[in-house]
């Protein structure tokens, strides 16, 4: 078991930053891979970017490929999304989750989801 709460979203100009992070309890935590997803209003929950259980490989949507950076602290159970050069479109809101499956660029691959947080972006 999970739990994950997101943190650090809100408004932003374009072309500024924000830090997405994601704190987790449960003890399977170190040994999943994290993944972040996004959902606009009418629009279905993309995925953003995954990162494995050890923090060297990650993979992130070609849409924010160059911007975004994800990141994670295995002693402190965290996982953050460095977002920069930030775009209208990037507007949503973001989820953290805990991949359960193997299969960690779809919904499908995730057993454990935050209760997501808002990113705006103006132009």
């Amino acid at each position: 078991q999970v739990q994950l709460v997101e943190s650090g979203g809100g408004l932003v100009q374009a072309g500024g930053s924000l830090r997405l992070s994601c704190a987790a309890s449960g003890r399977s935590f170190r040994s999943s891979a994290m993944g972040w997803f996004r959902q606009a209003p009418g629009k279905e929950r993309e995925f953003v970017s995954v990162i494995n259980w050890s923090g060297d490989k990650t993979d992130y949507a070609d849409f924010v490929k160059g911007r975004f950076t994800m990141s994670r602290d295995n002693a402190k159970k965290t996982v953050s999304l460095q977002m920069n050069s930030l775009k209208p479109e990037d507007t949503a809101v973001y989820y953290c989750a805990a991949a359960t499956g193997i299969d960690t660029v779809a919904r499908v691959g995730y057993g454990y989801w935050g209760q997501g947080i808002q990113v705006t972006v103006s132009s």
